[in-house]
């Protein structure tokens, strides 16, 4: 594939409306603080989350409005929010004002900067986690290596529907995702062309855990 062409997936799904394209541009700025970037990472949470309960099973129930008894629709099962840390904790406080009810599990990896693999330091998941739709909270999706473990883990672990929300995702890191988990759905607010030779997503936003928490 031309570098830079953005990946045809069925699977992939990219968000990419005003509101959305709004708050990439302020977390994109170099000059955005701390506190803004906070601010623009959990809005983006709420337009990307609402995206991806779309493709949630419902089932049908039966309420009574003041008025008369009426049929509704509501997400089948029990949710649980999986933000990969740190930066995913991002995400969580958008996440949660939509889907206040959500458990949530939380896994950790870093990436090997000499190797740019993952390599996985905490794991906490409800023990039955096959029973609950499954969001993955991760920002920033560039070579694809940590994402594809979170996912393996949670697999491994018995969860069957997954989800998975990026503030922006590298061609590179797409095509991986997408073709060793077919069975997983990718929402990201923008697709940028390529990787540095440091592994890190250009144009990018920088280091999402740093700007986030100040630790530049």
């Amino acid at each position: 594939m031309p570098k830079g062409t953005v990946p045809k997936a069925e699977n992939l799904h990219l968000v990419s409306g005003p509101l959305s394209r709004n708050k990439l541009a302020t977390l994109r700025d170099e000059n955005t603080g701390t506190p803004e970037f906070r601010r623009a990472m959990r809005e983006l949470a709420l337009v990307m989350v609402g995206e991806a309960t779309g493709s949630m099973p419902t089932r049908t129930a039966r309420v009574r409005t003041p008025l008369v008894e009426t049929e509704v629709e509501e997400i089948s099962g029990p949710v649980c929010l999986v933000p990969v840390l740190r930066a995913g904790l991002g995400m969580l406080d958008g996440a949660l004002a939509l889907l206040p009810e959500a458990t949530v599990g939380f896994m950790g990896l870093q990436r090997d900067e000499e190797t740019a693999e993952p390599v996985e330091y905490y794991v906490n998941l409800p023990q039955n986690i096959g029973d609950y739709l499954v969001l993955v909270l991760d920002p920033m999706l560039a070579t694809g290596g940590s994402l594809s473990a979170t996912l393996t883990k949670l697999k491994e672990y018995g969860a069957s529907w997954i989800s998975c929300i990026h503030a922006v995702a590298a061609v590179p890191g797409v095509e991986r995702v997408t073709r060793e988990h077919p069975d997983v759905n990718f929402y990201t607010a923008a697709i940028d062309p390529e990787l540095d030779e440091r592994s890190f997503i250009v144009p990018g936003l920088g280091d999402a855990g740093d700007r986030l928490y100040g630790t530049l």
